[in-house]
């Protein structure tokens, strides 16, 4: 240990990190701290890591993770079909099986030049608020594009026009670091294309979105939400330019506004939800939450197709399956990070709260004593989020609403499991649409309440821009 902590004394002195700096130093590892997902962590770090079972779930619950992981994978077909159990696909999709998103159940990407559809980034839709939609608007967060509904679909199936096709093209903007140092960023411009239904409105507003990554996501729902809300309270005293808010969304359940934690912009509030809207949206798949397709008026060979529905009514995606998917995708565990003790990792970590990105990405929670399922109950977890909305600058806007989200606010990601993305899912596509090739791109694009972060990051040298790296590569 002697030897560690001098080897890192020299590098934070040659990363210029003085002692007088208001930033914690730190300088070895905090107890537990590689154990992201505490007694839930697991320590594969291949190209299934975001695939693997909470490590405290028993094999006697294991049976049921494995069905659902056989439904969130397996591709779901067209109605009518001997495979009564998965089908009712469409008419509308942007997919046919969740792991067409959510790839290996990590990240996905926007589309290339020559990809024929989107498939792991979706686009919504809606228009502006006004009062003649206020009921909607406390449903549904907006107001849906009338032709094309709350979301582009741009595959469909036999008999059924998609809605269009999707693709993005991008131009440069240059960045100079302090040390003279230039990179360059990727501005995305949305072009949708070759619209089967009609023009849209003119005042449409677009938000492309990119899937998250599946890990962790029953240890946030177990967060407890005076946890969340304390994030906002405290960062409101602090006054010092971060103003983190909670998004306050419509429970189809409880039929009452709650607080939402899930999806970009934090508009969904909870794991049960999260997924029911994924299998409307992004597959055309009926549930008893959401017992019809997702055609709108104008539609009518999507609303004539036939569907997957019991003889009685039963939807396409019975109760009991939902079920199963959200055992499968509370439990997807998060695995350890790596090096923890290791010096550039340390010198990054200190350079990380030195800009202040611990604002925002808050490191650490203890989960609920009441947690939906008795393993994720009572764990110390490392998700490094706020799961509050943030205005973050023009550069990141996608000018539309979303509840009480606004058109430059992001819910924060959590970071946890970020330094497998390249393992797990091929690539290092970053930020709500994927415009960021790695994860420095993603830093530099912050704005808004950022700002400051930002320019401490443009400040660092070779070394320094390195250290950070390594910290983030490490989650």
């Amino acid at each position: 240990m002697p030897s560690l902590l001098l080897r890192l004394s020299a590098l934070l002195l040659a990363l210029g990190l003085s002692a007088c700096d208001d930033a914690p130093r730190f300088t070895e590892a905090e107890p537990g701290e590689a154990r992201s997902g505490g007694s839930a962590t697991v320590r594969k770090t291949d190209q299934n890591a975001f695939s693997l079972p909470s490590a405290n779930l028993p094999p006697s619950r294991r049976v049921d993770f494995s069905v659902g992981n056989s439904f969130f994978r397996n591709p779901w077909v067209i109605a009518p079909s001997t495979t009564t159990a998965r089908d009712g696909l469409g008419p509308l999709f942007n997919t046919n099986a969740c792991q067409g998103c959510h790839i290996k159940d990590g990240r996905g990407h926007p589309p290339e030049p020559d990809d024929s559809n989107a498939v792991s980034m979706l686009v919504r839709l809606s228009i502006p608020d006004t009062p003649a939609y206020a009921k909607v608007i406390e449903q549904l967060g907006v107001v849906p594009e009338p032709v094309y509904g709350g979301q582009f679909q741009d595959m469909a199936v036999p008999g059924v026009l998609p809605e269009g096709k999707v693709r993005v093209d991008y131009t440069s903007v240059s960045v100079r670091f302090k040390d003279g140092t230039e990179i360059e960023l990727r501005k995305p411009s949305l072009n949708i294309t070759q619209l089967n239904y009609g023009p849209m409105h003119p005042d449409t507003r677009f938000s492309a979105r990119v899937a998250p990554p599946m890990i962790g996501l029953g240890l946030l729902e177990a967060i407890p939400e005076e946890a969340i809300l304390a994030n906002a309270e405290a960062q409101a005293k602090a006054k010092d330019g971060i103003a983190g808010r909670p998004n306050r969304v419509w429970d189809d359940q409880q039929q009452k506004t709650v607080l939402g934690r899930f999806g970009w912009k934090a508009g969904q509030p909870n794991l049960n939800q999260q997924n029911v809207h994924a299998f409307s949206g992004d597959m055309g798949l009926t549930t008893s939450l959401r017992p019809f397709d997702d055609c709108t008026d104008a539609q009518t060979a999507c609303k004539q197709a036939p569907n997957g529905n019991g003889p009685n009514g039963e939807p396409e995606v019975s109760d009991n399956i939902l079920r199963l998917v959200l055992f499968y995708t509370r439990n997807l565990a998060v695995p350890a990070r790596r090096d923890v003790s290791a010096p550039d990792v340390l010198a990054g970590k200190n350079l990380f709260y030195q800009a202040g990105c611990q604002s925002c990405h808050t490191p650490k929670y203890t989960t609920a004593a009441n947690a939906a399922e008795p393993e994720l109950a009572n764990q110390v977890i490392r998700p490094y989020s706020d799961l509050l909305l943030h205005d973050m600058g023009d550069g990141l806007a996608d000018n539309r609403t979303e509840f009480q989200a606004g058109g430059r606010d992001w819910r924060t990601p959590p970071l946890w499991g970020i330094g497998l993305t390249q393992a797990v899912s091929g690539h290092t596509r970053f930020l709500h649409d994927g415009r960021a090739r790695n994860l420095l791109e993603a830093v530099l694009w912050h704005g808004g309440e950022a700002t400051a972060a930002r320019q401490q990051v443009l400040s660092f040298n070779a070394e320094q821009r390195a250290a950070l790296l390594a910290f983030l590569n490490s989650l």
